[in-house]
């Protein structure tokens, strides 16, 4: 029942990209909520999310796994927003996809909380909030200084307290709640393993761990769930440039694609699974199961 269950919303989701692109060839903005007619018989299973409009806010949504979360939430009929601190790619990806740009440094906690003001101001509220930006900058401790630290921590933790602080925030002025909530935090499997050099960046993403589980319990007053995600290799460019030695390292015999996790995310989102909760899901292909020693 559960192989079939995936099987499905994996049918849909390829059949709804393919309508969308085929929209964005005759220059469409907005994407045809479309089904194979092979799952006609089950279409009573859909969820009633994948027919609501959700209100999506994605931190770092320009490029790589951030694109490609944009991307899968407007797939889906949603209401996207994204921040990102390259205009240039925000641009571009908001032109191609329909979603809203806000050029923002996240380093900045006005720049961040006045971005997030006014899209609840448009919006009213937030449904799903994705926080996803994060930098990977690996330098020998001897020659990380305490503000470079400090930099990777405001950029890769910080904003997820930042951005779910104000919507627990939000929702508690409201006169009537909000049923439905989700926060995904997009986590690293260096929340538990590591390699030299890398302090910053696996401070930060285990922060984001632990921050995880406490915002599920801090916020489930409001109806949301918060959930994190660890990605392992995610390639996000030349994927085709890749060794056969990079694939068949991994269990699943392939080097992740941003589209790995951005189906994660839409399955976390859907109305039924808030049973998942507080959880940290680990998307890298089995490496982490993999036993490993030299010599």
């Amino acid at each position: 029942m559960a192989d079939n269950y995936i099987e499905r919303q994996q049918e849909q989701y390829e059949a709804r990209k393919a309508a969308w692109k085929q929209a964005q060839k005759y220059g469409k903005k907005k994407p045809t909520t479309v089904r194979p007619a092979e799952s006609k018989s089950h279409s009573s299973t859909v969820s009633k999310t994948e027919d609501s409009k959700r209100r999506v806010f994605v931190t770092g949504g320009a490029e790589g796994i951030g694109k490609a979360i944009v991307e899968a939430f407007c797939l889906a009929g949603n209401q996207v927003a994204f921040c990102d601190i390259n205009e240039t790619s925000g641009r571009e990806t908001a032109k191609a996809t329909g979603a809203i740009f806000r050029k923002v440094d996240v380093s900045d906690k006005n720049a961040l909380e006045s971005c997030m003001q006014a899209i609840l101001a448009e919006w009213n509220d937030m449904d799903v909030i994705v926080n996803n930006v994060g930098i990977s900058k690996f330098s020998s401790i001897t020659e990380t200084s305490v503000e470079d630290f400090d930099n990777i921590l405001s950029i890769n933790l910080r904003p997820v307290f930042i951005t779910s602080r104000l919507l627990a925030i939000h929702r508690k002025r409201q006169p009537s709640p909000n049923p439905y909530g989700r926060i995904i935090n997009i986590c690293s499997t260096r929340y538990l393993m590591s390699e030299a050099g890398s302090e910053g960046y696996a401070a930060s993403k285990g922060g984001i761990y632990s921050l995880t589980h406490a915002l599920a319990l801090s916020l489930s007053e409001w109806n949301i769930t918060v959930n994190s995600i660890a990605p392992g290799w995610i390639q996000t460019h030349d994927y085709d440039q890749l060794q056969p030695e990079d694939h068949s390292q991994h269990p699943s015999r392939r080097v992740g694609k941003p589209e790995d996790i951005a189906r994660m995310c839409l399955y976390l989102c859907e109305e039924n699974n808030d049973f998942i909760n507080g959880e940290n899901i680990t998307i890298d292909g089995g490496m982490t199961k993999k036993m490993i020693y030299i010599g």
